[in-house]
């Protein structure tokens, strides 16, 4: 079986950022994450044991010169003393636990200090999902010319109908060629045509480093939920944006506000992070509603929204994204980003819904014990985490 991820950049923007601002604020932070098959797939035989010398071989994938100076030249908003860390970074397998049960559900837990585990989860998902196509032998039918065509005659669409789009789909692409494909149908649209719209960049670092696009992507829910676990929910949206706030100094900030659900973020979303902040991204619930309670908080605030991005990423395909470009145009900056629909999008073939989410932490190794967290959303099917922590936080949260 071939490596499958060979470079250190193969990943998305948003670990990096977030893995900075955690060495810079939460240092000796430990944490548990967890490994969710939304489908409950039955993974091949043996398919565990090939997942752990993925993993291992992870250990042998360091960062290169050419992907540090590319990410200093195009992520200005990171500290130069984050590359001296990385240049010394090494991945530890031993710091995932993999295991197959015995109708074959895969199981997967990550635990270790946040800094060095957080760089994993990406990278993991997408051996997952690459591998289980391989081993299931459903890769030989992927018609990666087919794919590259069907992939420009979405980016024309996106375009011409004037959507600033981004692709997000490292974590659930069917495969590393795949994604290529996809950036490489996408790039050369955008230099052939001309409309209101255009293809902002990519998550992937090392992607947009080949093709020289603008790597795209601040936060996920991770930096929110590992605070409500070490201080509660109520307050976790407030303490993640002084703390995002701290590192980049209101530089990359579009903020992912429905960890914990609208309500109590809104709470938190006071006049002065409105205004630091450049937007805002929405991740779950119904996109029209969701805006108009952006709209309302910002007039409330006394902001226009319409001078605020707001990035919609929530299962895009480049149908919701036309539609949403529709209702949204003058009313916010409206841009998307867009995952699978771009990077697993085979005739036949299911796009695996897969994730890996952070469930415990703890404020330092010398804490004997873990706080459970959880992600709660806008949609309760997104809920992850121990039901008996999402009934607690939910109560804490007076979400009914």
């Amino acid at each position: 079986m071939h490596q499958i991820i060979e470079h250190f950049t193969d990943d998305d923007l948003y670990k990096f950022t977030m893995c900075c601002a955690v060495i810079d604020n939460f240092p000796r932070a430990y944490v548990q994450y967890t490994f969710r098959d939304r489908n409950d797939t039955v993974y091949p035989a043996g398919f565990a044991d090939e997942l752990r010398r993925q993993i291992e071989a992870l250990e042998g994938v360091v960062i290169s010169d050419d992907e540090v100076d590319f990410m200093k030249r195009r992520c200005p908003y990171i500290p130069f003393w984050f590359y001296s860390f990385l240049k010394g970074f090494r991945y530890d397998a031993d710091t995932v636990t993999v295991r197959q049960d015995e109708e074959g559900h895969l199981e997967l837990d990550i635990e270790g200090c946040w800094a060095s585990t957080i760089l994993l989860e990406v990278k993991i998902l997408s051996i997952i999902s690459e591998l289980y196509y391989v081993m299931t032998g459903k890769d030989a039918s992927f018609d990666l010319e087919r794919f590259g065509t069907r992939s420009a005659q979405k980016a024309e669409r996106l375009i011409a109908g004037g959507c600033l789009f981004s692709d997000f789909g490292t974590r659930r692409r069917a495969s590393f060629k795949a994604h290529e494909a996809a950036l490489a149908a996408m790039v050369d649209c955008q230099h052939r045509i001309s409309g209101p719209g255009r293809f902002v960049g990519s998550s992937n670092v090392y992607l947009a480093m080949k093709y020289d696009l603008l790597p795209v992507g601040t936060m996920a829910h991770e930096f929110v939920a590992a605070l409500g676990g070490m201080y509660g929910p109520q307050m976790a949206n407030h303490l993640a944006m002084r703390a995002w706030s701290s590192t980049y100094r209101g530089a990359l900030g579009t903020f992912l506000y429905d960890t914990y659900g609208w309500d109590i973020f809104s709470l938190n979303f006071s006049e002065d992070y409105a205004n630091m902040f450049c937007g805002l991204r929405v991740d779950s619930g119904d996109n029209a509603v969701e805006l108009a309670k952006i709209e309302s908080k910002y007039r409330s605030l006394g902001i226009d929204p319409a001078t605020k991005q707001v990035v919609f990423s929530n299962a895009l395909t480049t149908d919701d994204a036309l539609e949403i470009q529709k209702f949204a145009q003058g009313r916010c900056r409206p841009a998307f980003g867009i995952g699978t629909h771009f990077t697993n999008d085979f005739e036949g073939i299911d796009p695996m819904n897969i994730v890996i989410k952070l469930v415990a932490v703890k404020i330092t190794e010398s804490w004997p014990f873990y706080n459970e967290t959880c992600k709660l959303s806008e949609d309760s099917e997104k809920h992850i985490g121990n039901p008996a922590v999402i009934r607690r936080f939910k109560e804490a949260l007076h979400i009914i």
